[in-house]
């Protein structure tokens, strides 16, 4: 390359798309021959399937070489550089692939969902990773999940003083002169009225019952 004067020049992902796809779709069909059995029928199946039998007819003609994106590459169909599949098991093999894949095994949905748009396409992919995530059992023993279960209801008030207490410890303080490193803390709901008992950490529920009735 010493024998031409040239300039480089960098083009950003999302204007390279003829290179970028070229190389992607190269490498997804390399990886999908070696590891999964039967591959070669998926240029077969695009003809009966309901999500893109009109495009791969249009682009097996040759009326055109990209419709939306989509065209073929070795008679298999991707839109831009995903691979599209058809619908198949293969749909949820592929998903579940790469859901558990590796030591850091068992994405999340969001990040399944990113890695499956990354590599293939059909119409209803997110749908299916919800739905295939949702069944995994070692997600569902794992992983909590949030649930709003509805609006925080706030507690009854009092009618009259010394109904409904709170009851809290200040724990770790400095040694009085009587030994004490605690507090003790009860607090009246109705009148805010507060009360502090000196005790121990070590105290047991018998002598903090007796403190505050001594109280």
């Amino acid at each position: 390359m010493q024998n031409y004067t040239y300039t480089l020049k960098h083009t950003s992902r999302v204007e390279n798309k003829v290179a970028d796809t070229l190389n992607r779709r190269t490498c997804v069909l390399k990886q999908l021959n070696a590891e999964v059995v039967g591959f070669e029928q998926i240029k077969e199946e695009y003809v009966s399937c309901l999500d893109f039998e009109e495009i791969f007819g249009a682009l097996k003609q040759g009326v055109t070489q990209e419709i939306d994106g989509f065209l073929l590459q070795d008679d298999y169909l991707f839109q831009f550089y995903m691979l599209c599949i058809f619908r198949t098991s293969l749909r949820d093999y592929l998903v579940w692939e790469l859901h558990i894949e590796g030591l850091a095994g068992h994405f999340e949905q969001e990040k399944t969902i990113n890695v499956a748009e990354s590599l293939f396409y059909w119409p209803s992919l997110k749908r299916n990773v919800a739905r295939l995530i949702g069944q995994c059992c070692t997600c569902q023993l794992a992983k909590q999940r949030k649930q709003n279960t509805g609006m925080y209801i706030p507690l009854p008030v009092p009618d009259r003083p010394w109904k409904d207490v709170s009851m809290n410890f200040i724990l770790e303080l400095p040694k009085t002169i009587m030994k004490h490193d605690s507090i003790f803390v009860v607090v009246d709901r109705f009148s805010k009225m507060a009360h502090f008992l000196p005790c121990n950490k070590t105290s047991d529920a018998f002598k903090m019952l007796r403190s505050t009735l001594m109280e």
